[in-house]
C-alpha cells in the first residue's frame, strides 16, 4: 500500500485478516511518534524489498487504465466490465508477443 494508507485502523484490519502490510510509515507520523516518546509506540515494520516491487503492480494497473472504459468504469454490469478487462489483457499479451502485425 501507499503511505497514505498507513493508519492504525488499516493495519489492524490487515493483521486481523492475516495479511502482512507493506506500507511504510510517513515521515510526519514518525516525528509524531518519536515526539511522544515511550507512549508513541513501536516503529512500523514492513518488508522493504516487497515495497520496492510495488511499482511493478502500479505500472500494470496504469497500462490497463489506458483503455477509457476500464478507467472510467461506465459498465453497469460486472460481467461486462470483466469482459473488457479480459479483452484488454489479451490485447496487451498479443502486443508483447511481438511476432504479430
Amino acid at each position: 500500500g501507499d503511505k497514505a494508507y498507513s493508519s492504525r485502523a488499516i493495519r489492524h484490519h490487515l493483521r486481523r485478516r492475516g495479511i502482512g502490510a507493506v506500507i511504510p510509515e510517513p515521515s510526519d507520523q514518525q516525528g509524531h511518534r518519536k515526539r511522544r516518546g515511550r507512549k508513541g509506540g513501536r516503529p512500523v515494520t514492513y518488508d522493504i524489498e516487497d515495497y520496492k516491487g510495488r511499482n511493478v503492480v502500479e505500472r500494470a494497473f496504469n497500462e490497463d487504465k489506458q483503455w477509457r472504459g476500464l478507467a472510467t468504469r461506465y459498465d453497469k454490469l460486472a460481467l461486462t466490465y470483466r469482459g473488457g478487462a479480459v479483452l484488454r489483457a489479451i490485447t496487451l499479451w498479443l502486443k508483447r508477443l511481438g511476432d504479430t502485425p
